[in-house]
């Protein structure tokens, strides 16, 4: 039996003809300088369903991780809908939407976001303290995902005193503690040497084999072709082609 299993979340009216995830014309647009709007993700149309694992790739500045910010609640598009786990985000309550944000959608940035003061233990708990997880669970989830990752030696140990790599490590053990429905990484292998991004990887990987649905946005060929499906971003657009002519990704 896998080591990896989903914590359902609280009952919510679902859909059960609705996909997981399910953007329809999702556009955001940001201020720009001179009043020039500044058009990051255009007219996004997406399905993604129960335990898939997608790769969103395109070059730099093309959208990515705006459309995880927006998949992950962070940021609210500025036309279009979308739903989630069959309900339509932008008539959800601010409140129910901080909750999903902390128990349904697991998050790994590439810049880890983890805070200095407070050690790794620390850093991967303080998300379940926002819910109702009693302390003794919280430490069995907190351990069993920093023993999965391979630094359950390094809990008390802050986060400065770390590699790179080892930040990262946190980073996911931090996602996964909660065991959410959905994994969301923003490349999560940009700042990492090739063997250490292999091992985030390969979590990312057994996640998804455990029944986790896993978004990865990368422009490292080596783990596009990683993901069974493969939906490609350019100038905010998803286009029907993998590497367009024009801006291939690097």
């Amino acid at each position: 039996m896998s080591w990896w299993k989903r914590q359902e979340p609280e009952p919510s009216p679902v859909d059960p003809n609705m996909p997981l995830v399910r953007l329809e014309s999702i556009s955001r647009v940001f201020e720009g300088e001179a009043d020039e709007p500044a058009v990051a993700v255009q007219d996004v149309t997406l399905d993604i369903g129960a335990g898939e694992f997608v790769s969103v790739s395109g070059p730099s500045g093309c959208g990515k991780s705006t459309l995880l910010s927006l998949m992950a609640l962070l940021d609210t598009p500025t036309s279009g809908r979308y739903w989630f786990r069959g309900r339509q985000v932008d008539r959800i309550t601010p409140a129910e939407r901080a909750r999903i944000r902390n128990s349904e959608i697991g998050l790994v940035f590439q810049s880890f976001n983890l805070i200095a003061d407070l050690t790794v233990f620390e850093n991967v708990e303080y998300p379940l303290t926002l819910g109702s997880t009693s302390h003794a669970e919280r430490h069995d989830r907190v351990m069993d995902a920093l023993n999965r990752v391979g630094i359950g030696g390094r809990a008390k140990q802050r986060p400065l005193q770390l590699s790179g790599g080892h930040q990262q490590l946190v980073a996911v053990a931090r996602a996964i503690a909660g065991r959410p429905p959905m994994v969301l990484a923003d490349e999560p292998t940009g700042n990492l040497d090739s063997a250490s991004g292999e091992v985030v990887m390969q979590m990312l990987q057994e996640l998804h084999r455990g029944g986790s649905t896993v978004c990865l946005a990368t422009h490292d060929p080596r783990y596009i072709a990683l993901a069974p499906r493969h939906v490609y971003l350019f100038d905010g657009r998803l286009t029907d082609r993998s590497e367009p002519e024009s801006g291939r990704a690097s």
